[in-house]
């Protein structure tokens, strides 16, 4: 059955606005801290204030609107803004360094009290390598190779997790492979380069699998250009992550040469 005889009842301005809402108020908070940092401290670097501004409006385009309307019906569209919601949004947030603006602006009792938020266990879990690509890349397997894709065209319920699902598993797992933020436990390079390796191979097996073998609902045309689109748009998000990655490797292991001339 093609999913445009659906009736889609997650489809209205309702579930957009639940959608939208939280990137609003992430926004409104992200710019009140540049505020409060730029009067207590240095001015809070431009460029991440940037990154934040575009990431959440990418986010919310995915969400709400014109694109969200038209993801119900078909099925690129729909593509189109898992890349916006799950990775590009989620790389451009992470790249704002939210955690450190925070930190920056918090009281000491307070900072202190985040900082134990951030060393704990529960942290420690949903920040590692392995369980970020295990909820990212296994979310969107489970999604699109079961009915859960369809099923979520008819569910108000189903509508929302699915997309808080998406970005805050993207947000995670891009956390997990660079640190922008302080991250108490703190990964090998090797360790997060080998698990994201196995990362690129899951989402770029299952643009494939899309391509042959359409989501219920889904035209054969529809899911060849989606899979196409997941394919050839991840991989254009992906070679920003793994540069950045690498760029921070080589500044992580570089030679100190003034060191190396204290030495001798």
């Amino acid at each position: 059955m093609n999913i445009n005889n659906h009736i889609h009842h997650s489809d209205g301005i309702f579930p957009q606005l639940l959608l939208a809402l939280p990137f609003v108020l992430a926004l409104v908070i992200y710019i009140l801290a540049v505020s409060v940092s730029s009067r207590r401290r240095r001015p809070w670097p431009i460029y991440r204030t940037v990154c934040w501004v575009l990431g959440v409006h990418f986010a919310i385009i995915a969400v709400a609107g014109p694109l969200a309307n038209r993801a119900h019906a078909d099925f690129t569209i729909h593509m189109f803004g898992h890349l916006l919601l799950g990775m590009l949004a989620p790389i451009l947030m992470v790249l704002a360094a939210p955690i450190k603006l925070v930190l920056g602006t918090l009281s000491i009792p307070s900072a202190r009290r985040l900082s134990k938020v951030l060393r704990s266990w529960p942290s420690r879990v949903f920040t590692h390598p392995v369980v970020t690509t295990f909820l990212n890349i296994g979310g969107l397997w489970l999604l699109y190779t079961t009915n859960l894709y369809s099923l979520m065209q008819e569910s108000t319920l189903l509508h929302l997790i699915v997309h808080f699902h998406v970005f805050v598993a993207g947000y995670l797992f891009t956390v997990s492979m660079i640190y922008i933020d302080p991250i108490p436990h703190r990964i090998p390079f090797l360790y997060r380069s080998i698990v994201f390796i196995i990362a690129l191979a899951g989402h770029s097996i299952l643009s494939k699998y899309i391509y042959a073998h359409p989501p219920y609902g889904v035209t054969l045309e529809q899911a060849e250009t989606g899979g196409m689109l997941m394919y050839y748009g991840g991989d254009i998000i992906d070679i920003v992550l793994i540069f950045i990655l690498c760029l921070q490797w080589f500044r992580a292991t570089r030679p100190r040469i003034g060191l190396s001339i204290d030495h001798y």
